[in-house]
């Protein structure tokens, strides 16, 4: 199996040059957002802080999910979230439905599935498995994530969370 996937790469490290620049840049976003659920989905933090640019911008604003703490960057405060999150579900998964890339943007619709293990917006352990969604659209520059804006399910998190 490794050897088909070495084959594979080679196959397309060789090609690379023939696919036309637009194509490249489109498949350079789109994996972009593989390795932003990959580092998740593996739990390192490091390598999923380096996909953002330093001067990261997040337009994103929610009612239901908490404040940014003061005195972070808007990067260091999207790591610490997500490093919240996967304290409060310490076997989270990310997985991809769908994502599309149009100029200098790429857009996906995210899945998280894990369970509640530790706490997660203040609320204690419960145990439940949990399913939630987001859509991010995101501005790549000199491939790094540049902006976002996006919705997350907060509401369908906090019931799941709460549900008796």
């Amino acid at each position: 199996m490794e050897r088909r996937i070495f084959l594979a790469g080679a196959a397309l490290a060789v090609m690379a040059p023939a696919i036309p620049s637009p194509a490249r840049e489109s498949l350079g976003r789109r994996t972009l957002v593989e390795r932003f659920a990959a580092t998740l989905s593996a739990h390192d933090l490091s390598a999923f802080g380096a996909l953002f640019a330093d001067d990261y911008v997040n337009h994103q604003i929610s009612a239901a999910a908490p404040a940014p703490p003061t005195g972070l960057t808007p990067k260091q405060a999207t790591v610490g979230y997500f490093a919240a999150r996967l304290a409060g579900m310490p076997d989270l998964q990310v997985a991809i439905e769908s994502a599309v890339t149009a100029d200098d943007k790429v857009a996906a619709s995210f899945v998280y599935t894990g369970t509640h293990g530790g706490s997660y917006f203040g609320i204690a352990p419960t145990g439940r498995a949990l399913r939630f969604t987001s859509c991010d659209i995101f501005l790549v520059r000199n491939n790094l994530l540049a902006e976002h804006w996006g919705m997350g399910d907060i509401a369908g998190i906090l019931a799941q969370l709460r549900a008796r």
